[in-house]
């Protein structure tokens, strides 16, 4: 006996509750997102201008920096609206996930774009060349306003989604970037010290480098359906033993659909019994995943030693 049962009506509301959950947020991101982009590529084209006129090679790398944020961000508006696209027969866990990769994408090419800065400013530190310090300044302060205002404007969203958070912490960089900036300008005009704008550059996207590492980490792990970090299986395995009726469980697997849903799907043994017994240990294994584990979707497959294997997985 084979009885695979699954508990629709709460399990899945909770998904669909979710869901209109981020539907929610998604609302209100999309507009501070078309706001952040339009500020982000007026900040570029400033920043560009004024490092090609300063001869400043950290203002340059800052107009790329937001560039290829505002890139970015773009990404993270179209993901926003494909993960609204409600499910279908070929998705029908809807498309939430566009969150997750685009998470991913986000925060790899911010590595990336670190790691070619520190390559480039230890190229500068050891072949400095002169800086016009007053242009780099001006400049990199309306750079800062830029930002902070675009940090501000999406900082509650960057607690609510992955995908915001990525794109939150593009504009924290820049904006510690254009800080730095700032700073090497002011001690570049009084001091002429070239090499401060180099060693300020480095130091940023360290730090940069370490904050998106823990997105691009996360991301993947939900990409990969990992075990969420806070759930231990064989923890779960013993508690199922506990509830009344239950001999066995196997075939545990849990991972996570995107940043709210967690799911299990396991086979539990039981003795010999009809299939309408089976709802009151049903109901025990839901309301222990959700309420110890934080799991909202749950899908047992309830099995008895009285069968055959065959039976048993049909």
């Amino acid at each position: 006996m084979a009885i695979n049962n699954h508990q629709h009506t709460e399990e899945e509301n909770n998904i669909h509750n979710h869901h209109d959950h981020n539907h929610d947020v998604s609302h209100l991101s999309k507009g501070k997102l078309l706001l952040v982009i339009f500020f982000n590529l007026i900040i570029s084209a400033a920043e560009i201008v004024g490092g090609l006129i300063s001869g400043s090679l950290s203002l340059v790398s800052d107009a790329i920096h937001n560039l290829s944020d505002s890139i970015s961000i773009i990404f993270s508006y179209l993901s926003i609206r494909i993960s609204e696209k409600p499910k279908s027969k070929t998705k029908t866990y809807g498309y939430n996930r566009a969150n997750i990769l685009t998470a991913f994408i986000n925060s790899a090419a911010l590595i990336g774009i670190s790691v070619y800065l520190v390559i480039e400013a230890v190229n500068k530190f050891f072949h400095p060349s002169q800086v016009t310090g007053d242009i780099v300044i001006i400049v990199a302060v309306v750079g800062l306003l830029g930002n902070l205002f675009s940090v501000l404007v999406l900082r509650k969203s960057s607690k609510e989604s992955m995908n915001i958070k990525s794109s939150y912490l593009h504009l924290i960089s820049d904006t510690l970037s254009s800080v730095a900036v700032i700073i090497s300008g002011i001690i570049i005009k009084f001091a002429s010290a070239y090499w401060v704008d180099p060693v300020f550059t480095i130091l940023i996207n360290i730090v940069i480098f370490r904050a998106s590492f823990g997105v691009l980490k996360e991301s993947i792990d939900i990409l990969m359906q990992g075990v969420p970090l806070n759930i231990n299986v064989e923890a779960i395995s013993r508690k199922l033993l506990g509830i009344d009726g239950i001999k066995e469980s196997h075939h545990i697997h849990i991972w996570r659909l995107d940043e709210k849903n967690t799911l299990l799907e396991g086979h539990v043994m039981l003795d010999d019994m009809k299939v309408s017994e089976t709802k009151i240990i049903n109901n025990a294994i839901m309301q222990l995943m959700n309420e110890e584990f934080n799991i909202n979707h749950t899908v047992i497959q309830f099995e008895s030693d009285g069968c055959t294997t065959i039976e048993c997985h049909i």
